[in-house]
């Protein structure tokens, strides 16, 4: 079983994303809010997590990235959450013929531990993608004090996930 004209029952994508951290602003990563002094900087909410997840979803799907579905130019899409972002995303790739098999994802960050909100984490983007935190791969690394990242003035994230087609 394939998506039309799309090959492979199988697809993978990967997407990548980084912000700055500033004073006055919450921080969100995996759609949960995190107790940190700083936030990330963006015309959404920032949650590096769920914007590399939505392009790596996007890229898979053959979908382009979210730049093209939600530019930040747009008045619209100020301040979305994530979580929104995310399921509408989902609901692209659902439309296109396909679904999330699994998905695995890393923190890059020197500050906040993840540890104390990765099963939150977890269910909340499983509940997203209509899969099991158990297929919800979630992993955090520091930059050794390294570079932008290192020196704590950023968080980026990395994400790998697999679709499969279904019909639309």
């Amino acid at each position: 079983m394939s998506a039309p004209g799309a090959g492979p029952a199988l697809r993978v994508g990967c997407g990548y994303d980084v912000h700055r951290l500033v004073a006055g602003r919450p921080l969100f990563l995996g759609g949960e809010r995190i107790e940190h002094p700083l936030g990330l900087e963006g015309h959404s909410d920032a949650d590096v997590l769920l914007h590399a997840l939505a392009d790596a979803i996007l890229g898979a799907a053959g979908l382009g990235d979210i730049g093209q579905h939600f530019p930040p130019g747009e008045e619209r899409w100020r301040g979305i959450a994530g979580a929104d972002l995310l399921g509408r995303v989902v609901a692209l790739a659902r439309q296109a013929g396909w679904r999330t098999v699994n998905c695995d994802l890393t923190l890059l960050a020197e500050a906040p531990r993840l540890a104390p909100y990765r099963a939150a984490i977890r269910e909340r983007i499983g509940a997203i993608l209509g899969i099991e935190p158990a297929a919800v791969g979630l992993k955090a690394t520091t930059h050794e004090r390294l570079g932008t990242i290192g020196r704590g003035e950023g968080i980026a994230a990395l994400a790998v996930v697999l679709l499969t087609a279904v019909a639309p």
